[in-house]
């Protein structure tokens, strides 16, 4: 009889775990929806503002602009910013560990060319997981939770903008998760500075090569104006959207975990069953066997 209560004991207790788990899927399939809502609202006007500074800089010519500079010998300065952005919670899958394994294979990269990173992390576990490996950190973002907001990530590319267009810094790399459906999410490392490629015509075999040949704007007022404003404007929507990203690609890494825990929590209430039942039957067995036994006893 000890092992049937033991066995209801851990039976009960799975069943208070898929409780948790349940609700946390429902949690964050409903934070997912919402966060999808602005990543896929949002991912358009990226692109767009993106393809109006490309034909902007095609308009110009030859585009001369603090933010589109490639550093040079004499001007370099041998130091990198990387952003990271991770979660604040766990119980997220491999979310976490994809994205620093890609910022930590990153910083290899750079560190064996020269390179001095200067370490920008978004989350708990990303500054966890760096104060473990004992590597410094330049500054920690604990604003951008489960909303991040357009204000807040403004003041940081503000701040990036500056150092890079004061050549503090020679380039600034975001390490993140990158959405591309609810299905597929890569952790990518994305160049935020300097803008290259933006003032270059669209390659041959681009599929949109023919359209931007032949889409031809008109530009009030001129496109280097146009381009003072729309350059800052570009690098702060691509670090919008990374956040946006990152946060969508973690509620959808907490809502398949969850899933995958609660799923497993009912393969183990089903299989506890079974061994509370074949338990049970043996009890009765035995205590059946005990009074006939003594029946027979009685009888002699």
């Amino acid at each position: 009889m000890a092992k049937a209560r033991a066995i209801v004991k851990r039976r009960k207790a799975v069943r208070n775990i898929r409780k948790i788990t349940k609700t946390m899927q429902m949690i964050a399939t409903a934070k997912f929806q919402k966060s999808l809502r602005r990543a896929v609202g949002t991912k358009p006007y990226t692109l767009k503002v993106r393809e109006l500074v490309r034909e902007l800089a095609a308009s110009v010519g030859n585009v001369q602009h603090p933010l589109l500079r490639r550093p040079t010998a004499e001007d370099r300065t041998n130091r990198i910013a990387l952003i990271v952005i991770t979660s604040n919670r766990g119980l997220a899958g491999a979310y976490n560990g994809n994205v620093l394994r890609a910022a930590a294979a990153f910083i290899r990269q750079q560190e064996s060319a020269g390179k001095h990173i200067d370490l920008y992390v978004s989350g708990k576990k990303g500054a966890t997981y760096f104060k473990y490996q004992k590597r410094p950190i330049t500054q920690q973002y604990d604003q951008f939770a489960d909303l991040p907001r357009y204000a807040d990530v403004e003041r940081v590319a503000e701040h990036f903008i500056g150092q890079f267009t004061g050549r503090q810094i020679d380039s600034v790399h975001i390490a993140y998760m990158n959405f591309i459906s609810a299905g597929s999410q890569k952790p990518d490392v994305l160049t935020l500075l300097p803008l290259a490629g933006l003032d270059q015509p669209p390659a041959a075999g681009d599929e949109k090569a023919q359209y931007h040949a032949e889409t031809i704007y008109d530009f009030s007022p001129d496109p280097q104006t146009l381009l003072d404003e729309l350059l800052p404007l570009t690098i702060k929507a691509a670090l919008f959207q990374a956040f946006l990203d990152a946060t969508t690609s973690e509620n959808v890494a907490r809502m398949v975990a969850m899933k995958s825990a609660t799923d497993n929590a009912d393969k183990m209430v089903k299989s506890l069953t079974m061994q509370y039942n074949r338990a049970r039957q043996s009890q009765i067995t035995t205590e059946l066997s005990e009074i006939m036994g003594g029946v027979e006893a009685m009888k002699g």
